[in-house]
């Protein structure tokens, strides 16, 4: 017989255990919110922190990674800023306190605290399964965040920002969006970070694209060099329905994001775009699953890494095909730039077909800059700097360009170029 002991805690879990209990008076929930919360800080805490032995963490072991966790500020000074389109709609959570005042027209929006002080939320915060450590923290700390509706046949006339400012301490989030059948938006989700001490930042948007919906969410991550973000982004998508996700990592200490999406309509099509930029001895993490489970959608994915100095990157991307799922065609690309001996980028894509009748493909590739294009730069009198900044830019913004909003273009080649401006 052998005997198995569970290993101690970390100095991480223990702080977050001891937060749940001197938080609990405080968090919002009426019964059911509280059960569900308490359900789930008993599996995070059962189960502890996800390490490598975790398949959907090998690449990212938490448990090592966060080492510390910073008190809940209630106080924490944090201000909302301009918008990042000129002339778009902003809702703010400023300091974890989200303000649903101002909605443009067309859309319903409360906020995610009176969800849970109903009770409504409870149903919300169950955990994707076993290895979601995001979904169990989320849930057991989630404060306020924005409900959200946008009711059938509408259009947004402007971009929608969904600001996200952080100060110093804790911040936990969540976004239930619906976008009802044949409506048209752009949204950006953007985090910012207002403090240098660093912060730990959860944030889970669950969004419902129904039948004939177009819509184009923009995820933009900027967090502060000490901070932790984990975030994670659900969807299904409705039959003809349009769905274009675009991430931008551009900031943080320790950056996990999922993505998970269910394709549940013929006729749909999804495409993802990200760019992730690291430097330092930052890590960063972008994991990605999809489900086809009806006949006839597609479904695109480019992923393009930028890693300098010590940083670390991780690309898992997963793409199942349903039995049922015949005339699918899903492709995904991952290509990476590592421009420094000791930096490192891990890519897992996978494929999982169960239907005959499909065209799909993967790839991954990591490469340095062609030194041949550096000196073509160099000849003309480009400095080295410079030269080096210029074919970056063009490895990611040719997904950038994809985009038809020039303002927008614009706003996120600009996030870009400042990143590289810091670290090129």
């Amino acid at each position: 017989m052998t005997a198995h002991t569970a290993s101690p805690m970390t100095a991480a879990e223990t702080a977050l255990m001891d937060a749940y209990t001197q938080q609990l008076g405080d968090l919002p929930g009426d019964g059911a919110v509280l059960s569900a919360r308490d359900t789930l800080i008993s599996e995070l805490k059962a189960s502890g922190l996800p390490t490598r032995r975790v398949e959907a963490w090998h690449y990212t072991d938490l448990r090592a990674l966060l080492r510390s966790i910073p008190a809940f500020d209630a106080t924490a000074f944090a201000r909302g800023v301009e918008p990042l389109v000129a002339g778009s709609a902003v809702l703010r959570v400023v300091g974890g306190h989200a303000d649903g005042s101002n909605a443009p027209e067309g859309l319903t929006v409360t906020t995610y605290a009176q969800s849970l002080l109903s009770g409504t939320a409870a149903g919300d915060l169950a955990a994707r399964g076993d290895d979601d450590a995001i979904g169990q923290l989320n849930g057991s700390f989630v404060r306020d965040g924005l409900e959200i509706s946008l009711a059938d046949d509408s259009a947004l006339a402007q971009p929608l920002e969904l600001q996200l400012v952080q100060g110093a301490g804790q911040s936990h989030l969540r976004f239930p969006v619906t976008f009802g059948m044949r409506s048209r938006a752009t949204v950006i989700e953007r985090h910012l970070s207002q403090s240098e001490t660093g912060a730990l930042v959860s944030s889970v948007s669950d969004l419902i694209i129904e039948d004939g919906a177009d819509v184009t969410w923009i995820l933009v991550q900027e967090q502060g060099a000490a901070d932790t973000h984990l975030g994670q982004l659900n969807f299904e998508l409705g039959a003809d329905a349009q769905f274009r996700l675009f991430v931008i990592n551009a900031g943080g200490k320790l950056v996990r994001q999922e993505v998970h999406g269910v394709v549940n309509g013929e006729g749909s099509d999804f495409k993802l775009r990200a760019v992730n930029l690291m430097g330092g001895e930052s890590h960063t993490d972008l994991t990605f699953t999809l489900g086809h489970d009806v006949p006839n959608t597609t479904s695109t994915e480019i992923i393009r890494n930028v890693v300098f100095d010590r940083a670390r990157g991780v690309f898992q991307g997963q793409i199942r095909v349903a039995q049922d799922a015949q005339k699918t065609d899903a492709k995904m690309a991952c290509n990476t730039l590592l421009l420094s001996d000791e930096a490192d980028f891990s890519a897992k894509p996978e494929l999982e077909i169960f239907a005959d009748d499909v065209q799909c493909g993967h790839g991954a590739t990591v490469i340095d800059l062609n030194p041949t294009h550096l000196y073509y730069l160099q000849a003309r009198g480009i400095p080295e700097k410079r030269a080096r900044q210029m074919l970056i830019n063009a490895f990611v913004d040719e997904v950038v360009e994809e985009l038809e909003e020039e303002a927008l273009v614009a706003a996120l080649e600009g996030i870009i170029e400042g990143w590289l401006d810091s670290h090129a």
